[in-house]
């Protein structure tokens, strides 16, 4: 286990246009202050071989969404990074795992967390199949488990207001648009 930091609001993020163009760099913070920056996120979503899905809940004292559950692995290539990198780099980071990812799509989305800030974001989905070790990183992640799709779209139906709303987006998505795709490469 570890407990280093990995996160910095200093660290600079690749703003984008609508077309997904690289128009400029600011700090992570000023990306998610007010309605926020359109920049470069991913998301990633781990499978295990009994089809279980490895969830977070977000460290308590994160800026957004602190607390809330989410997908596997959330967060945002750096100035320099592709988003293939940027997402080993954070799987390794958070979870403490190295695994490979297949890219499905990408999405722009906003949301608004009361009066704190943001996310504007054009958000890449990975998923990728994983039946090791978690060695998750506690500045990054409160706690983690692993749940069946069954369990989790009837907890989703219970109680929405425990999940970030991104995950809640791209979930619905997998689950419509991309099932037969996820199905081909076994993750369903």
């Amino acid at each position: 286990m570890f407990s280093d930091v990995v996160s910095f609001d200093d660290e600079k993020l690749i703003l984008v246009d609508e077309q997904d163009n690289v128009v400029g760099y600011k700090d992570k913070l000023e990306c998610h202050l007010g309605s926020g920056v359109l920049h470069r996120a991913f998301s990633i979503f781990l499978f295990n071989d009994k089809g279980e899905l490895l969830l977070q809940q977000r460290a308590k004292d994160k800026m957004l969404w602190g607390g809330f559950w989410s997908n596997t692995v959330c967060s945002h290539p750096r100035k320099g990074e592709t988003a293939e990198f940027a997402t080993q780099r954070r799987l390794k980071e958070e979870m403490g795992i190295t695994t490979e990812l297949k890219y499905i799509y990408k999405f722009i989305y906003t949301a608004k967390f009361g009066e704190i800030g943001s996310e504007n974001e054009n958000c890449y989905v990975y998923v990728g199949n994983y039946n090791g070790e978690v060695k998750p990183n506690p500045t990054e992640i409160a706690d983690w488990k692993w749940i069946s799709k069954s369990e989790l779209n009837e907890e989703l139906k219970s109680n929405p207001q425990n999940y970030t709303p991104w995950f809640k987006m791209e979930w619905e998505k997998l689950n419509s648009e991309y099932e037969s795709k996820l199905k081909a490469l076994r993750i369903f």
